[in-house]
């Protein structure tokens, strides 16, 4: 057997990448029941086991604060710290996964719909009876089913990584590894959920009563999820003319859509096939897929080009790059791109260009979108709250049902369920990308406009820029590092709450 060593650990590592990368792909595209999971460690014990774990801490010890070596080897530490836990939790992970991909909810005695096309059917549905009919049935059968599961899985993994002794708990723990300040932005979440209490307590009764007919204080997450569907867009954004549209506008800025081949669009319609949509990059920069299963109308629209946008920089990531930088580091940077990508719908001429919305409909459809965003940003805002809370141990497991529900309702004004309350968490505290990738969109689509003008998006010269000076580096740096290197100005919620503010009036 080969000795351990950095070099096995990386490359032994990213075949190990490329196979559970696979594995999900094929489960969450619907072309599998399952992910098999377990057989995959397996075969990588060695490099993904506890062996390799201790060789890169002792590796990360003897290197200099601010050199390549150490920040490589602090990626490989947090990335074989959530490998122990992974590694374990893998048998209930594809216990979950195979529960989603089959479990269906029964509805009224005589109708059944299965449980990933739920958020669908609701989103879809125009007859609110027909959404909280569909809403309580999938809570009841969540609740009972698939919220243990999940339960157990976090509390598993607290222990996990707990007993690695990292740091002085969970939080601590991903602290010192992710480079992102939990406290920090939990303060910047409490600060911008209050500076936005207006604006939301203004905007919210005005687009519930116009868009679903109930009283504010009556509406549900099912009533949000067909209230964010936009119904009333439909005809301006079909499905015929998605995809050649956005690639079209991909051209037009000097990108070309599908990288030479390197990526695959997954975007039909198949039974099993998850509900949320996701990029799978199997080999990078050579295989990567871009799944989507159809929602309908302007969510289709911002799906893609969410997707698109992490497609297209794993596709045109440096192969030449370490293992480290391709396939690890700050998820802030690659989720930054997707919504620099999707936020192209909260732009006025991008939507007279590419879409019919027409000067009828085109104002209605970019005060909606930023009410959406600003749903959205408070919606995780008190998720991120929560979720120091459940993995900060502070708080018992049967209490946080009830704390999730209290912060999650009194952010977005709807009306939570306690069933979601280990089912809404992103593992690992992808919450808190999602919301430093914001920030970081927001500092990128500002630096795009003072360099390429408000029609960037259409400027030949862009889609070289973001190969050469985002793209290619896959994700070498912290959101904060390449916000001031392309910026000079550090992560926060100020140009988000300005764009808003703008949108809305």
């Amino acid at each position: 057997m080969k000795s351990l060593s950095i070099e096995r650990v990386r490359s032994e590592g990213q075949s190990f990448g490329e196979e559970i990368s696979r594995e999900y792909y094929l489960a969450g595209a619907g072309l599998k029941p399952t992910a098999e999971l377990q057989p995959i460690y397996e075969r990588h014990s060695s490099v993904v086991g506890p062996e390799a774990l201790a060789l890169v801490r002792g590796q990360l010890g003897q290197t200099t604060p601010g050199s390549e070596e150490h920040r490589q080897a602090r990626m490989l530490l947090e990335w074989l710290a959530d490998l122990q836990s992974a590694r374990e939790l893998a048998p209930l992970d594809e216990r979950a996964m195979a529960w989603e991909s089959s479990a269906v909810v029964h509805l009224d005695g005589t109708r059944e719909i299965e449980y990933q096309q739920t958020s669908i059917t609701i989103a879809n549905s125009t007859d609110r009876r027909e959404r909280q009919l569909i809403e309580r049935a999938r809570n009841t059968l969540v609740g009972a089913e698939l919220a243990p599961m999940r339960r157990e899985r976090f509390e598993r993994e607290r222990q996990i990584v707990e007993a690695l002794d990292l740091a002085d708990g969970y939080n601590a723990t991903f602290e010192a590894l992710s480079g992102i300040s939990l406290q920090e932005l939990g303060s910047q979440c409490e600060a911008f959920l209050e500076e936005t209490r207006a604006l939301w307590e203004d905007a919210y009764p005005r687009f519930v009563r116009k868009s679903l007919n109930i009283e504010p204080r009556d509406a549900t997450r099912s009533d949000a999820l067909a209230l964010f569907r936009g119904h009333e867009f439909d005809e301006q954004f079909p499905a015929s003319s998605m995809e050649w549209e956005i690639r079209r506008q991909v051209r037009e800025m000097g990108l070309d859509p599908i990288a030479g081949g390197r990526i695959v669009y997954d975007t039909e319609e198949r039974a099993g096939k998850r509900s949320r949509a996701f990029c799978a990059f199997v080999r990078v920069p050579d295989e990567v897929y871009l799944v989507l299963r159809p929602h309908g109308g302007q969510s289709d629209w911002s799906t893609f080009l969410h997707e698109l946008g992490h497609a297209l920089h794993f596709a045109n990531t440096d192969r030449d790059l370490p293992f480290e930088y391709r396939w690890l580091g700050d998820n802030s940077i690659t989720e930054a791109y997707a919504m620099l990508f999707d936020h192209q719908l909260h732009d006025a001429g991008w939507l007279k260009r590419y879409t019919a919305l027409g000067a009828t409909k085109l104002d209605a459809f970019v005060r909606s979108a930023a009410f959406a965003e600003l749903h959205m940003l408070r919606r995780y805002s008190a998720k991120l709250l929560y979720e120091i809370e459940l993995h900060g141990g502070q708080i018992p497991f049967d209490k946080l049902p009830e704390r999730y529900v209290e912060r999650l309702t009194r952010a977005t004004s709807f009306r939570y369920d306690p069933a979601e309350a280990f089912v809404d968490v992103d593992p690992r505290y992808y919450a808190a990308r999602y919301l430093r990738a914001w920030q970081l969109q927001a500092l990128l689509t500002e630096t795009l406009i003072q360099r390429h003008n408000e029609d960037w998006w259409r400027n030949p010269r862009v889609g070289p820029w973001m190969l050469g000076e985002l793209f290619a580096a896959g994700q070498r740096e912290l959101a904060q590092e390449l916000a001031m290197r392309v910026s000079s100005s550090p992560l926060g919620f100020g140009p988000l709450v300005r764009a808003i503010e703008r949108q809305l009036a």
